[in-house]
């Protein structure tokens, strides 16, 4: 059996609440750059929930691997918001979240910096608790288990050299982003430590090369070779500053540390020239300090790796191994290495090797390069950084916008609609929709309502078009989406955006269509009226009667407030269809349902919500008829006029259906309507030889109506009565005269 919530109702909604906004704010700091939109919303969102759930006290949130906990009160764990953000925070080894007073937005982003951390680098630095010790805000309190101090128990003392802290990161940063960095003192020790180390100086050449590679991921292989020979420098450079007799160390362990690099980075940073300030010669020494062996070593894993010697790798070869009985000795090296792997050991090598060593033993550049080109190629550094220097064109921030995030997912909209209409595959086409229903998930997640209003009206076209290709499948990822979590909360904002970003939501629903009823309903089903039950609302009526099937869940709801809401709503659409709906509110023993229940059935123009008042109008009495009356005639709409003269008109006056008569009377009176005098001038002229006291009653009711009436039409069949009109009624009429 599930299990329900344990928290009152308020503080359910409360958690909920603040778990959707947490997930909600998570995925986005992950997805988008801090800057963006979607992460702003997400913030604002989050930041209002707090407050809403908070109060301005001290709130503390317990987790479990799923669900949350108040004060040892589970949450609902069926609600997928609560498990999934249970899910969330227990990965990143929190036990507790305490909120203290007002929490400011700046302590939620930096609460999200924290959640949004990879796992090795958040347990390195010692869990969430301790970062949020150093980096976070006192109005939110992180309680975790410290698994650092349990590892410390088990593991030696890691070397200084090793350490992967902030200041290893500053280094890498630093080497990375400008090759003529600047180190302060300890940043300068714990390169002068590294270097001590040939695994530590591969580790840091392996750091700076990772983010020297193209959006695809493919390692630009020159600069990846001109950033790790930036830091080679660097490191000799501080070890002949500070230790320097044991500069010739660090250049053995500099060599140590390449033999572990990728060979072709290894291959173009040996061929590269020394500059003219470098007094050390870095590659000159790492040139000597490789012999024949580790020349071999990187010559045959290269080769290996590409399975071919190129012209590049013969050229740098070529620089490396000038001497001819060296590259004889090298060459004949590599093939002892490469005979001892697969590569080696294939059928084709022979062939392969014969090649390969024709090509790097007689590659002569010159036949192929003239030396005005060559003299090209060896500036052009040179001019790229001259052209970098320049001044940019006046367009180049139009261009660069071009290719901003918003204009490329903008783009990606666009060609999946633009898929979707031009398929002709029906089964290409609803993997299609399928993609775009996943793609509008996103969209409302991130905020960009615009973008989820053109996908959402594409696949409304795709569903209503008759014999469009892809119809079921835009229909049944319509549904999807109305029904989906993202949806959800996106309903939950409209309350809190502005007015552009209302209307924007709003045009989703109302694409996406009468599923997303479901992502309302909660939303009107409130103690007090708010913006967003308001609006909410007004949608759910823009369905009109496809939305009824979605509704009779409020209608079953225990809660009055729900039960209001259904009422309310069903007496907006004010369809024949609602009448069945309505009935079962107007035996609810809770007035306030049944005044709306009631009045939501005198709006409806039809037999049955007339019979449905009738009845309710006979079995009332006393204070409950009162009740009745007063629904009836509450907004004094002229509209309910034919309804209570249906009901006079199937009444039996002067029997079982006297009183309900004579309260129809009242009301037609209260109402003020000219429409209501035939009905209550023809009671009023009734005749009969019994029941003299209950006729005597009809007609005293019916000059006190046509008197509240007031109008001049009333006055006059008031003065016809009385002149033309039988003994009973002229007396009567006579008496309320004088």
């Amino acid at each position: 059996m599930p299990q329900v919530s344990q928290l009152s109702p308020a503080l359910a909604r409360g958690v909920l609440q603040l778990a959707q906004a947490v997930l909600a704010a998570s995925r986005n700091w992950v997805l988008y750059p801090p800057e963006h939109p979607a992460v702003g919303h997400s913030l604002d969102r989050l930041e209002h929930a707090v407050r809403q759930t908070v109060g301005g006290a001290v709130f503390t949130v317990g987790v479990t691997p799923e669900t949350l906990l108040v004060e040892g009160a589970s949450a609902d764990r069926n609600q997928a918001a609560i498990a999934d953000a249970a899910a969330l925070l227990h990965d990143r080894d929190i036990l507790h979240l305490t909120f203290v007073g007002d929490v400011p937005i700046e302590a939620l982003r930096s609460l999200l910096k924290v959640l949004t951390l990879e796992a090795a680098d958040r347990r390195s630095r010692g869990g969430p608790a301790q970062i949020w010790r150093t980096e976070g805000h006192p109005s939110i309190v992180v309680d975790q288990i410290d698994y650092g101090k349990l590892l410390e128990r088990d593991q030696p003392e890691t070397p200084e050299a090793a350490r992967r802290d902030d200041l290893w990161r500053a280094i890498v940063l630093s080497i990375g982003a400008a090759h003529h960095a600047a180190f302060d003192e300890a940043a300068q020790q714990r390169l002068l430590a590294i270097g001590g180390s040939p695994a530590d100086i591969r580790d840091l050449a392996n750091a700076v090369m990772a983010t020297k590679c193209t959006p695809d991921g493919s390692p630009m292989i020159t600069t990846q070779a001109a950033t790790v020979l930036a830091a080679f420098r660097h490191l000799s450079s501080i070890a002949s500053v500070m230790t320097p007799e044991r500069l010739p160390e660090v250049m053995g362990h500099l060599a140590s540390a390449s033999s572990q690099l990728d060979p072709h980075v290894v291959m173009q940073l040996l061929h590269a020239e020394e500059e003219r300030d470098d007094r050390l010669g870095v590659v000159r020494g790492l040139t000597g300090a490789f012999n024949d062996e580790k020349v071999a070593q990187l010559l045959a894993t290269a080769l290996a790796l590409d399975g071919q010697a190129s012209d590049r790798l013969a050229t740098i070869f070529n620089t490396i191994a000038p001497d001819e009985e060296r590259k004889e000795r090298v060459l004949t090296l590599t093939r002892n290495m490469l005979s001892e792997t697969d590569f080696g050991r294939s059928g084709q090598f022979q062939t392969i090797w014969t090649s390969m060593e024709e090509l790097l033993v007689s590659y002569n550049e010159k036949p192929f390069m003239s030396e005005a080109y060559r003299a090209s190629l060896d500036g052009a550094g040179d001019r790229a950084e001259r052209m970098a220097a320049a001044e940019l064109p006046p367009e180049l921030p139009e261009w660069m916008e071009t290719l901003g995030q918003q204009n490329v997912r903008s783009l990606s909209v666009q060609l999946l609609i633009d898929l979707l209409a031009i398929e002709p595959d029906a089964t290409r086409a609803a993997d299609i929709a399928s993609d775009m229903e996943a793609l509008a998930e996103d969209l409302l997640m991130s905020g960009a309502y615009a973008d989820a209003k053109k996908v959402t009206a594409a696949l409304a076209a795709g569903a209503n078009r008759a014999g469009a290709v892809g119809r079921e499948a835009c229909a049944q990822a319509r549904l999807q989406l109305g029904e989906s979590s993202p949806m959800r909360e996106t309903a939950a904002l409209i309350g809190d955006v502005d007015d552009e970003a209302c209307a924007a939501i709003s045009d989703v629903i109302r694409s996406v269509g009468v599923p997303c009823v479901e992502a309302l309903k909660p939303l009107v089903a409130v103690e007090e009226q708010t913006a967003a039950a308001a609006r909410a609302a007004d949608l759910i009526v823009g369905f009109g009667p496809p939305a009824l099937g979605r509704l009779a869940s409020l209608v079953a709801d225990p809660r009055w407030f729900a039960q209001h809401a259904a009422a309310s709503l069903l007496g907006r659409l004010g369809v024949p269809e609602v009448v069945p709906l309505l009935q079962p509110l107007l035996r609810k023993s809770d007035r306030r349902v049944m005044r709306e229940a009631i009045g939501a059935l005198s709006r409806i123009d039809d037999p049955s919500a007339a019979r449905a008042l009738h009845t309710v109008m006979r079995s009332a009495t006393g204070e409950l008829r009162q009740t009745v009356i007063d629904a009836l005639v509450a907004d004094r709409d002229p509209r309910i006029v034919p309804m209570l003269a249906r009901i006079v008109e199937e009444s039996r006056p002067l029997g079982k259906d006297h009183v309900v008569v004579l309260d129809a009377l009242r009301a037609l009176g209260i109402v003020g309507s000219d429409q209501a005098i035939p009905i209550i001038a023809g009671v009023m002229r009734q005749r009969t030889w019994l029941w003299r006291r209950r006729l005597k009653a009809l007609k005293r009711q019916s000059i006190d109506a046509l008197a509240q009436i007031g109008t001049p039409r009333a006055a006059e069949t008031i003065d016809q009565a009385g002149r033309t009109g039988d003994r009973v009624l002229r007396r009567l009429v006579a008496a309320r005269r004088h």
